[in-house]
């Protein structure tokens, strides 16, 4: 194996060796292709408008279908506000609103003023509260009681109006890492409208175990027809939001531990708008023999993921997992006029794909990480192509957080921030090419290096900084070491109206300040919580409103609501909607699978970047 090593940096706690120490085991074509436009939501313009000390803050969106160039004309209470177009941003302070005010955009194309857009009222503080409805707790076999948690969300437009409704889980108190043995209450999935009415409720019964490697749902429009599907894992007992049960309802495949490792596993896709389950298959990969996967007692059967991948480049697939630390199965399939269709299994038993157990993170990533138009799985330290072959696998193990996107504009092509959980791999943190898995540098740490974080958060160095715990410190993309000191290690947002991303750990937002190397606070969620204990991560991050920047949903501390977050910073960048770019849309999909990592735009968007790109994309009906 030939060896490039073009530098050494020491440190007086780490060394950090740069480049190929590992090579991938293949090298990829890394021909471009033309891309071919993508499948996407007909969203509308998003308008959100706040009460603020100074009046009222509108922001709204530019679409991806909308080159840079259209302009806006903003109206409060059907008379124009603005004096000339407003060019150069898709937000304006409107020092004469009150909150009594009603606001309409209309977009101007090619000197053509459009259709207004719905009205929005204000809301009087910069959260808005969905109200939800806490399912009544239980009691277990062996006679614990259990209560109920907003849990993770995921949104989709259910209902083809143009906004998104929001899909949430509802973990019982006493949900289990597969590593515990114990009972568990039942998971719910429900469906809000933002003004809190229920659409419905899917119990996934008493043979789902509830924790965080269980119940993987995909909520997207996966047939093209404007309207988002629901896609989950089910089993005997599961109702669906219609009232009817999926296989027998009196089956109950629980051990005495609680594991269920015997019994019929399903896959299920319902219908986003009513909560009725459209078709059922047997869910692949199976169960099979339960220590075939590494241990007899249930830990490592029932670890799966799950994401949306466009394998066609123009609509999107299906992809469902079980397994990482040991065997590895993906599966990719299409809905499409009513059915399922399997369209290819990766197997890391397959001898097409020796070496490739115990690649796989507790998250995964979909990106056209090769430029051929076509989505991969970035899985971990394994890549998997469009086609289900092995991209590459860079052998560097299991891990928690994974990162990808163009971190650094000054090379071609996107790259992966990786963390290691295994003391032999032989880096802690990594970087590699994400089209080739050349390792582009990495730190030593020879211990379990549990979190990691990419963002631009450092004007001083180009693209994104990088940085992770076990004594990491801070990097840029290229491997200078900032700082031993480290920002919050969970989630970045772009929050505020510079184009650096903030910080979002627990119920906070951060902002770093690199003079200083420490973070001042820019909010702090008023009676919310976070989710899943240490990880202590939102309900769901993402662009789900007005301009640009992300809102953030926490769980009430009570579980009465979800208290949507979003910003008042008035901002000068014009950029598209986020929901448009496929990378971050894919983001926002599988956000809620196992560990949540934060999402991620398909291009550089940060301090010194390029125009917004305009997405190659065409929406659905």
């Amino acid at each position: 194996m030939c060896i490039k090593l073009h530098h050494l940096l020491r440190s007086t706690a780490i060394v950090m060796f740069v480049l190929t120490l590992l090579m991938p085991t293949v090298i990829p074509d890394q021909t471009v292709h033309a891309a071919a436009a993508r499948q996407a939501e007909k969203l509308n313009r998003g308008v959100v408008a706040v009460k603020v000390a100074s009046g009222v803050f509108v922001s709204w969106r530019l679409l991806g279908t909308e080159d840079l160039s259209v302009s806006f004309n903003l109206y409060r209470n059907g008379t124009k506000i603005n004096a000339a177009p407003i060019t150069n941003s898709t937000n304006y302070q409107d020092t004469a609103g009150t909150s009594s005010s009603s606001y309409s955009v209309r977009a101007i194309v090619n000197g053509t003023e459009q259709a207004a857009s719905p009205a929005a009222s204000v809301w009087s503080n910069s959260y808005l509260d969905v109200p939800v409805q806490q399912p009544a707790g239980g009691t277990t076999p062996d006679g614990v009681s259990y209560t109920y948690n907003a849990n993770d969300s995921s949104v989709g437009d259910l209902d083809g109006d143009g906004d998104y409704e929001i899909v949430m889980k509802w973990d019982p108190s006493n949900a289990k890492d597969n590593s515990q043995s114990g009972y568990t209450g039942n998971v719910y999935l429900d469906a809000y409208e933002l003004n809190g009415t229920r659409l419905w409720r899917i119990d996934l019964g008493r043979n789902i175990r509830a924790g965080a490697h269980y119940t993987q749902f995909l909520v997207y429009d996966f047939d093209g027809d404007g309207k988002a599907e629901v896609v989950t894992k089910t089993a005997d007992g599961t109702i669906d939001g219609t009232g009817v049960t999926i296989g027998s309802g009196s089956a109950d495949y629980r051990n005495s531990s609680g594991y269920i490792l015997s019994g019929p596993e399903f896959l299920t896709v319902f219908s986003g708008q009513t909560g009725k389950a459209l078709t059922t298959i047997d869910y692949v990969p199976p169960r099979g023999t339960v220590s075939s996967w590494g241990d007899n007692y249930g830990n490592r059967v029932d670890r799966f993921l799950a994401g949306v991948a466009y394998i066609d480049g123009v609509r999107p697939s299906i992809i469902m997992a079980r397994g990482y630390y040991t065997r590895t199965v993906v599966v990719a399939l299409d809905w499409r006029n009513g059915s399922l269709t399997r369209k290819w299994t990766f197997d890391s038993n397959s001898s097409t794909n020796g070496g490739t157990a115990g690649q796989g993170n507790h998250s995964l990533s979909v990106a056209d990480v090769d430029s051929d138009g076509k989505d991969e799985i970035v899985y971990g330290a394994l890549t998997i192509n469009d086609n289900g072959s092995m991209l590459y696998n860079t052998n560097l193990g299991h891990g928690d957080a994974l990162h990808v996107s163009d971190l650094n504009p000054n090379r071609s092509g996107m790259e992966v921030f990786k963390v290691m959980e295994s003391t032999s791999s032989p880096y802690g943190a990594a970087v590699w090419d994400a089209g080739t898995g050349s390792i582009l540098w990495g730190v030593q740490t020879g211990q379990d290096t549990g979190r990691g974080m990419a963002a631009d958060i450092d004007p001083n160095y180009p693209g994104a900084e990088v940085w992770a715990s076990n004594g990491v410190g801070l990097y840029s993309i290229t491997g200078a070491k900032i700082s031993t000191s480290t920002p919050s290690i969970n989630f970045g947002i772009w929050w505020d109206g510079d184009l650096s991303r903030e910080l979002l750990d627990g119920i906070k937002v951060d902002k770093w300040n690199p003079a200083a190397n420490q973070s001042s606070n820019l909010l702090t969620g008023v009676s919310v919580a976070s989710n899943n204990g240490t990880k202590a991560t939102p309900s769901l991050q993402a662009d789900l409103l007005g301009d640009w920047r992300e809102e953030i949903i926490w769980r009430k501390s009570d579980n009465s609501a979800l208290r949507i977050y979003t910003t008042t910073y008035v901002t000068s960048s014009k950029i598209h909607t986020l929901m448009h770019d496929p990378v971050y849309r894919l983001s926002i999909a599988w956000q809620n699978v196992a560990y949540n990592q934060p999402p991620h735009t398909g291009y550089f968007l940060g301090n010194g970047m390029s125009s917004s790109p305009k997405p190659e994309i065409y929406t659905t009906p």
